[in-house]
């Protein structure tokens, strides 16, 4: 079953789609860059609409998500395709090989909807490939699982275009946008991407009301230096200093096995970093060490966690202020018709 897809117009016999800034010019019986958007003739079909290549009830910690309904489960999605490259891709089995698409089960939004629900999920995540490649099929959903009161998180490279991104105001409620670098020469030679549309995503979201957290990968040697954390940190705080930022450990994956992981003392330094900025939140992942909330006020441990786990959460229960100080801590903290 092919849906026929949003955000594009006819140039002749060609098609021009709309939805990410690669705004890929598609003959006749050809595919747009991510592979999954294809001219048919004359119209823009999506191949990828209900073909669940991943699916799997994860702690929202896993996205990752810490200041939205922490400890609670998201049933997570994806289906295959990818509009980047990246070298270092962890899931490049479904985002980069498309060769099977077509043998995959078609499964209704009003399944996946039924699914979260009786797994008693909190939110539904369109992840583990980019979500702006199924944008209709995650759309579509996301409509339903509003009337049910389940939340809807994209987790994202942040490469889509401002009005697909601005169609979803009041359906989207948190993104975690990967941040990769802060060079467009990176973006462009390692992810097959560009920058700028990157950042204008993530302050439109902002500005959308949708909440946001930032994860960067480093990579050493790649995006490591101390003048592109600083670039990145500040970006961050333009924004928002009460955007959390998730610094990851990187380790050889796909196409990038010509360097090791990315040492502890790298993480340490871009959390210095960070913090000189005034960013108030930052998370070290992919390390054996707690990733806890701390108030920025008085320094009260907030929420605990280790691993994706949440073993303390005094936020929840305080609706989203510091039971010690009383400072209000940004986020969401309990349902989505309540916000914290």
């Amino acid at each position: 079953m092919w849906v026929e897809a949003k955000f594009w117009e006819k140039r002749g016999d060609e098609i021009r789609c709309l939805l990410c800034p690669h705004q890929c010019l598609i003959g006749v019986d050809r595919v747009g860059r991510c592979g999954v958007r294809k001219n048919v003739g004359g119209r823009l079909v999506s191949l990828s609409y209900g073909r669940v290549v991943a699916s799997n009830l994860d702690p929202i910690e896993k996205k990752p998500i810490f200041h939205f309904l922490p400890g609670s489960l998201s049933f997570s999605i994806a289906t295959p395709g990818c509009n980047f490259r990246c070298r270092f891709c962890q899931n490049w089995q479904i985002s980069q090989d498309l060769s099977w698409i077509e043998k995959l089960e078609f499964v209704k939004p009003e399944r996946v909807v039924e699914i979260a629900l009786r797994y008693q999920a909190s939110s539904i995540s369109y992840t583990y490939t980019e979500p702006t490649i199924f944008y209709e099929y995650a759309y579509d959903i996301c409509e339903l699982a509003r009337e049910k009161n389940l939340a809807n998180i994209f987790v994202s490279n942040g490469f889509i275009n401002p009005e697909p991104a601005k169609r979803l105001k009041g359906l989207l409620d948190a993104i975690n946008v990967d941040l990769k670098a802060f060079n467009d020469e990176t973006y462009q030679k390692i992810c097959g991407g560009r920058l700028g549309p990157v950042l204008d995503t993530i302050r439109l979201m902002h500005e959308l009301g949708v909440w946001v957290e930032i994860t960067t990968l480093l990579i050493p040697g790649i995006n490591d230096s101390d003048e592109e954390l600083a670039n990145i940190a500040e970006f961050i705080a333009g924004i928002s200093i009460d955007i959390p930022w998730h610094i990851s450990a990187f380790h050889p994956d796909y196409k990038m096995l010509d360097r090791g992981p990315t040492p502890l003392q790298t993480l340490l330094r871009a959390e210095s970093i960070g913090k000189k900025v005034g960013l108030r939140y930052i998370y070290l992942g992919n390390v054996a060490r707690e990733e806890n909330t701390y108030c920025p006020e008085c320094g009260a441990l907030l929420v605990r966690r280790i691993g994706f786990n949440v073993l303390e959460n005094y936020l929840s229960i305080n609706g989203g202020y510091c039971p010690e100080c009383g400072f209000k801590v940004e986020g969401l903290w309990s349902s989505i018709d309540n916000p914290g």
